[in-house]
């Protein structure tokens, strides 16, 4: 029975292995490519070059994508076992109101602020318009703007699940705004 299950792990961890050698050499394969056409074309270049810091890339998608061809990124996922969430909450505001294309939410002084969606952290930063903010695109592929932050306990590109800290509020507000392809989406939808 032992021998049973100890092969029946060896052969979960062989067949990860193996599948994680596969999706690295056609990781591989797909960036040179693209790296030789580069060299070849310097048009694709300038494409490449507006698509990554003009246009709104969907991680999103790209990532569905990605699963739908060459399943989970993390090839030892049976092994992984699941981490269970320290900060788990919800938005709790006094009162909000209607501000530019957002709302801004009336909240306690210091507040700790909570992802409303899963998602994949694309811009950390200074912006006129909310101050210290980031930029979330949520699986739905819908950018949440939180705005109005002094504190902020996430990196550049991580994915994040629903409920966890992004970080803390300067002063007594929230500013929080929603797009969709450039577009600004009702809030209301998302509170």
């Amino acid at each position: 029975m032992e021998t049973d299950k100890r092969l029946k792990e060896r052969l979960v961890l062989k067949k990860s292995v193996r599948r994680f050698l596969n999706q690295s050499l056609i990781t591989i394969i797909i960036a040179l490519t693209v790296l030789i056409g580069i060299k070849q074309q310097p048009s694709l270049k300038s494409l490449i070059k507006k698509k990554v810091y003009e246009d709104n890339i969907e991680f999103m998608k790209m990532k569905k994508e990605y699963e739908s061809l060459f399943g989970n990124y993390l090839p030892v996922e049976n092994i992984v076992k699941e981490e269970k969430p320290v900060f788990q909450e919800k938005i709790n505001y006094k009162s909000l109101k209607k501000s530019n294309n957002g709302v801004k939410l009336s909240v306690q002084e210091n507040y700790l602020v909570p992802s409303l969606k899963e998602g994949i952290v694309v811009y950390i930063g200074e912006k006129v318009e909310y101050g210290n903010c980031i930029i979330i695109e949520q699986t739905d592929g819908v950018d949440a703007i939180y705005g109005h932050l002094k504190e902020i306990n996430v990196n550049i590109y991580d994915y994040i699940d629903q409920g966890k800290l992004l970080g803390e509020v300067e002063g007594k507000e929230l500013y929080l705004e929603f797009q969709k392809e450039g577009k600004t989406v009702e809030f209301k939808k998302y509170l």
